[in-house]
């Protein structure tokens, strides 16, 4: 199994799709409840939803690996995002809805963790960074945009349901204000959405987002309840549609403020 998928295009813009994959090795799938075999945190068909963005010459990368292998949108340190509420680790020993991940272990030996850095988490990181440098080479700049989904309603991680596009910017730290002032005007009707939300971005957004090397960061985490059917965890035709146009929109719109930039910043 390939660590991740890569197509690289022509344009400074790079999507990253960290928790779409679902492969997890056998020795660790044995040593998992029956519930976390079913990878209920997945970021279900996030990358059919930008499967467009490669006609718009946007370079992807995506995981095949689960989140439930380690988690590529947190430290390698395992420093937490966001101090003082529920969250998962690098190496997840509980699930979203707080039930243990494996039959036994409560924490992974430290050798373990150790390895699941150096075979899963670099790799996907030095692509990312690699693929940074080919932009910033070729165009002088570059926008990540960081994409992710979750279920509408996870009480121990936020309470009510989740709006429908949580656009997160590290609270404007992650890219040039102009970025930031450009999410803040962008409608998504009949969605609802919010911009550094309960969702501020991640470790991916928050690590590359320097704007002062030209490096812009964004992270978008889309509601399931928008694209599929959340009781089932399937697809929803009816409503990709709809939501497809919408993240057409964004796209096109980081794409447009690209063309905006100097050449040769």
């Amino acid at each position: 199994m390939q660590l991740y998928e890569l197509i690289e295009g022509t344009s400074p813009l790079i999507i990253s799709i960290p928790h779409a994959g679902e492969f997890i090795p056998e020795d660790i799938v044995s040593r998992l409840t029956d519930k976390a075999k079913d990878i209920p945190d997945t970021d279900w068909y996030v990358d059919r939803l930008y499967r467009f963005a490669e006609k718009e010459n946007a370079t992807i990368i995506k995981s095949n690996y689960s989140r439930y292998v380690i988690d590529l949108n947190r430290n390698p340190s395992d420093v937490s995002l966001y101090p003082g509420q529920f969250a998962t680790s690098l190496c997840p020993v509980r699930t979203f809805e707080d039930k243990p991940v494996y039959l036994h272990e409560e924490a992974l030996e430290q050798d373990e963790v150790d390895h699941r850095i150096e075979r899963y988490w670099w790799p996907y990181h030095q692509e990312i960074q690699r693929q940074i440098n080919r932009s910033l080479n070729k165009h002088g700049f570059v926008v990540l945009l960081d994409a992710h989904s979750i279920a509408s309603v996870v009480p121990t991680l936020f309470d009510g349901q989740l709006p429908d596009f949580n656009l997160g910017t590290n609270d404007g730290q992650s890219c040039a204000d102009s970025l930031t002032s450009t999410l803040d005007t962008l409608d998504f009707s009949p969605y609802t959405k919010v911009v550094n939300g309960r969702f501020k971005g991640g470790y991916i957004t928050r690590h590359y987002g320097q704007p002062d090397k030209h490096v812009h960061t964004v992270q978008l985490e889309l509601s399931q309840a928008a694209y599929m059917d959340e009781d089932n965890s399937s697809w929803s035709e009816d409503k990709h549609g709809l939501v497809s146009a919408r993240l057409k929109h964004l796209v096109h719109t980081l794409q447009n403020w690209c063309n905006d930039q100097p050449v040769g910043i």
